[in-house]
């Protein structure tokens, strides 16, 4: 199949810092191409996605990142470039509600975010002509009759990852510097079990640096260090070597991506059950279902029972970018059949 992959414009895919959806779809993509797809992705000048790739925009626009006019103008040169595909998969937002304007080729679109009323208004308008997939199913409860083609988690190529020991004497916080990812609740279940916590991850928005300011910066110290928004390679380094990485979120999330690339590494997790937390983490086997910080402390003082070659092998095999990508094509064939 012959398909063009429409990436947002506000990182490089891979991204280079924060960028989930970025990090989705640069797996999808190789994961396509592994498969045997022709794939065309349209992103940015920046990204460095090992497949065929045509952009408009030289550098990502994380700087302007929800302006309308750097994306209108991203997905208008964009559908110009991949018209001739069997199938586009566009991950904008503008894109896929414009989409029966500018191609008559079969357009899907993925869910990133959490549904509130704005979202599933939009996507209930589009549904009837754009397939919708979902990351997890979770993700649909605050919509159940939001018509989606399909529920696709996403994948990682665990090969990508370097597998630890966990022997960094510490456990590990990975997410953005809001309060419904739970820094602070991480910093307080560490603490309670004695265990020293590094915190890393993207601080950049107003809101971001007051919570932190709020939070966390008066938690720093006596064995809590945040280190800032890191690069991948060191993200990697630091998970394989955490003992645990704590997930304490109290919202739902669609899905939480650092769950999979800490499992990859042989990381167990500690989460709330919240959001796709119970989708993605095996109670007792790949890591920890928690009900509060006093849990997850107690928790994490038996991290030991759990295999770090199970986390592995569990992502291996669940949560695959082959398995991502051969779900994708099963569905890209169905809207393509349709149309037929």
């Amino acid at each position: 199949m012959n398909i063009g992959i429409i990436a947002p414009p506000w990182a490089p895919i891979p991204p280079d810092l924060y960028g989930g959806i970025e990090q989705a779809v640069d797996c999808l993509c190789r994961g396509l191409v592994a498969a045997g797809h022709e794939v065309l992705l349209f992103a940015t000048g920046d990204s460095t996605c090992p497949v065929p790739t045509k952009w408009l925009l030289e550098k990502s626009e994380g700087n302007r990142i929800g302006f309308t006019v750097p994306e209108l103008r991203h997905v208008l040169a964009a559908y110009d470039a991949v018209g001739d595909c069997d199938l586009i998969h566009d991950h904008t937002m503008v894109g896929p509600v414009y989409a029966s304007a500018l191609t008559n080729v079969p357009v899907v679109t993925t869910i990133h975010g959490p549904l509130n009323v704005e979202l599933i208004d939009l996507y209930q308008r589009i549904a009837s002509r754009v397939p919708l997939i979902a990351i997890s199913h979770v993700q649909l409860t605050a919509d159940p009759d939001l018509p989606v083609a399909g529920v696709i988690h996403h994948g990682v190529d665990v090969h990508d990852f370097p597998i630890g020991l966990g022997k960094g004497g510490y456990c590990m916080y990975l997410g953005r510097m809001v309060a419904e990812k739970g820094a602070h609740r991480a910093i307080v279940a560490a603490r309670e079990a004695g265990v020293p916590i590094l915190l890393a991850g993207k601080m950049r928005e107003p809101w971001e640096t007051a919570y932190f300011e709020s939070h966390i910066e008066p938690l720093l110290g006596d064995g809590v260090e945040y280190l800032g928004e890191v690069p991948y390679e060191e993200k990697l380094r630091l998970l394989s070597d955490a003992q645990a990485t704590l997930f304490p979120i109290r919202w739902d999330e669609p899905f939480g991506l650092v769950m999979l690339e800490s499992l990859a590494c042989g990381t167990p997790v500690l989460a709330f059950a919240e959001g796709a937390a119970p989708e993605v983490v095996a109670d007792g086997r790949t890591g920890w279902l928690c009900k509060d910080e006093s849990d997850m402390a107690a928790k994490l003082l038996t991290i030991d029972q759990i295999d770090r070659a199970e986390c592995r092998a569990d992502v291996e095999v669940r949560f695959s970018t082959e398995r991502m990508a051969r779900q994708h094509a099963e569905l890209y064939a169905r809207v393509v059949n349709s149309r037929s």
